[in-house]
């Protein structure tokens, strides 16, 4: 179990870690140093998701929180809160399989979108590693998708 922290450090750390110009240059350090650069961040595992546009069609690199199931990782499409959903939810659904970068290590795994008890558990596990997801659910009325990244 991770230490709680307050709301604000939650929501800090949520418009810190959506920010365009992190999106965009997390990717890229985390490729180059293959890894040691935020590959554990806040005690989560720091993955980097090569997701393909639902509607474009090209990559899109996007850095989220993984959480360690066996040999799957389960991600919340939490947005930091927000009430709209982070783009990579949709191309998941549209683009379910795809190359996950875990430190030096890439997998092709595929996504599947988690509902009732399976979902309730995974996010039981998500909020043990990450406490923060809590408060980001709390903070809108929409359901946020919980996926389980297997291995393809």
């Amino acid at each position: 179990m991770v230490k709680r922290r307050s709301s604000r450090y939650y929501r800090a750390i949520g418009v810190i870690g959506t920010n365009r110009l992190v999106t965009r240059l997390h990717p890229v350090a985390y490729r180059a140093s293959g890894g040691r650069l935020f590959s554990r961040v806040l005690g989560v595992t720091n993955v980097v998701l090569e997701t393909t546009g639902a509607r474009s069609g090209l990559p899109r690199p996007v850095p989220v929180f993984g959480v360690e199931d066996g040999d799957s990782l389960i991600v919340i499409a939490s947005n930091s809160g927000r009430r709209v959903e982070p783009a990579w939810a949709a191309n998941l659904r549209a683009h379910p399989t795809l190359p996950v970068r875990q430190a030096r290590r890439v997998r092709t795994m595929r996504a599947r979108e988690l509902e009732g008890d399976e979902r309730a558990r995974a996010w039981s596990i998500a909020i043990a590693s990450y406490p923060g997801f809590d408060d980001y659910a709390a903070w809108n009325t929409r359901t946020i998708p919980v996926f389980a990244l297997e291995p393809a």
